[in-house]
């Protein structure tokens, strides 16, 4: 690798040199943005929902269904990118811009071929994927063009989530929430007009939801981009040097495996989770569908700030400073804790009319209240753990975050929900207090192995 020594100062008009300066500074003006960006996302995913909630809930259901399938393909190439942020963020506090730029061409290869592959078999057995969960013939049939939709729309959406976390990586926090805030909202102003119909715009249902998505990531990813290409932000797209570069491709896959295997089973948990719920009804289908994304409003924020944790901690552990890579986690921890604090407060004070905002069915409203009141209780250790995996996957260290994600889901959370569920009068109740207990202990686990500190490993990788 070469050292480019050479910085223009066109070049660093949008990054952040993270490895000088206040390190909560630092964090906080790469955090909001990303948070921002995070929460829209869990926004855009609401207002599906809410207008399926127009529908009748057995739609909100099945949108629920359809996006935790879109969600496990979008997270485990997602987790994938953990590799790359952390090359790119060590390469550019190690003043490596060649580098840096030559593992964003590898990821756009591997993103590709994911796309190609699992999208297409997503989109194929749509209909086989439904139905697999338990859920009704109605609820099958209201998600299954949308479903088809959200797949080709998340395509684009993981080009987009990866030259994001390229330009993030590298200090420019800025430019992708542009793109995403743009993306954004375009898909929830338009929606209604493919959904209803509205002037000349077919009348599609809640499948026009995810036409108008399509329309939408299409111009957030020529945003990026358009900004990647000029080059203003310490990373500059060109394919004039493209080659494949096996290694480096099987030494992003090695890093990021582990990281997309956290990420891909925390979506797999939750279609476990609703085969559970489907055996009590279309309404528990639902108030679960919403209620957690609700709850990822706080969930998927406190990721965006660990994201921005790391490549704080990466541009630095590139540099060397490894004090100033575990402060910067630690003050995540902090930000973290009063955005918990804030959510648990609103979520209790307003239960039902959140739950009345999408329907007013009676069934529909009593097991939601329960949902979100349970959840709020488990704020902060959910946010924490968000915070901690994001924040330490990031820099390269994914195994251990694999490890712990694995053994306190699959031996703690998933059969104390369904005891709860099917040995006590819980019923259906008894899966969030499973989710609340599993998040707990993984909270403890992590704090334990951030302390710790064997993840603070200097230099480039």
């Amino acid at each position: 690798m070469q050292q480019a020594n050479s910085r223009g100062k066109g070049s660093d008009a949008s990054r952040r040199d993270l490895t000088r300066g206040s390190v909560p500074r630092n964090l906080w003006n790469m955090a909001w943005p990303q948070m921002a960006d995070s929460a829209l996302t869990v926004v855009d995913q609401i207002a599906d929902l809410f207008w399926a909630g127009r529908m009748g809930y057995k739609t909100i259901a099945g949108l629920g269904v359809a996006q935790t399938y879109i969600l496990i393909y979008s997270t485990a190439r997602i987790g994938l990118d953990a590799g790359m942020r952390a090359m790119i963020s060590r390469a550019i506090g190690a003043n490596d811009r060649e580098y840096a730029n030559h593992v964003l061409l590898q990821a756009l290869t591997m993103t590709f071929i994911w796309t190609l592959v699992v999208g297409g078999l997503g989109i194929i057995f749509t209909d086989k994927l439904l139905s697999m969960v338990g859920v009704s013939g109605a609820v099958v049939e209201s998600a299954t063009m949308y479903m088809q939709l959200q797949f080709v729309a998340y395509s684009m959406q993981n080009f987009i989530r990866l030259t994001s976390g390229a330009l993030n990586a590298a200090g420019d926090s800025i430019n992708p929430l542009k793109a995403v805030t743009v993306s954004r909202g375009i898909h929830i102003l338009s929606s209604p007009f493919f959904i209803f119909g509205w002037l000349w715009f077919p009348d599609m249902g809640i499948a026009g939801a995810a036409a108008a998505n399509i329309v939408a990531q299409f111009l957030g990813l020529v945003m990026n981009l358009i900004v990647l290409h000029k080059g203003n932000s310490g990373l500059k797209l060109s394919f004039k040097s493209y080659r494949v570069d096996v290694i480096l491709i099987w030494r992003l896959f090695r890093i990021g495996l582990p990281a997309a295997m956290t990420s891909m089973q925390r979506s797999v948990s939750q279609l476990v989770l609703l085969v559970c719920v489907s055996r009590f009804g279309d309404a528990p289908v639902a108030a679960f569908a919403l209620s957690r994304r609700v709850e990822n409003i706080v969930n998927n924020t406190s990721r965006g700030l660990g994201r921005a944790s790391a490549a704080v901690a990466g541009q630095n552990l590139g540099a060397g400073y490894l004090n100033r890579a575990k402060n910067s986690l630690s003050w995540a921890l902090v930000y973290s804790a009063i955005l918990s604090a804030i959510a648990m407060t609103l979520y209790l004070l307003f239960t039902e009319e959140i739950a009345a905002v999408f329907n007013g069915d009676p069934n529909f409203i009593g097991h939601m209240t329960t949902w979100l009141i349970i959840l709020a209780i488990a704020t902060f250790p959910m946010s924490s753990v968000q915070v901690l995996t994001h924040g330490i996957s990031n820099t390269g260290a994914t195994v251990a975050p694999m490890n712990i994600t694995l053994t306190t889901m699959w031996l703690i959370e998933i059969p104390m929900a369904f005891g709860l569920a099917f040995l006590t009068p819980l019923d259906s109740g008894g899966v969030p207090w499973g989710i609340a207990c599993g998040n707990v202990v993984r909270c403890l686990a992590f704090l334990w192995y951030f302390y710790r500190g064997s993840w603070l490993k200097p230099g480039v990788i």
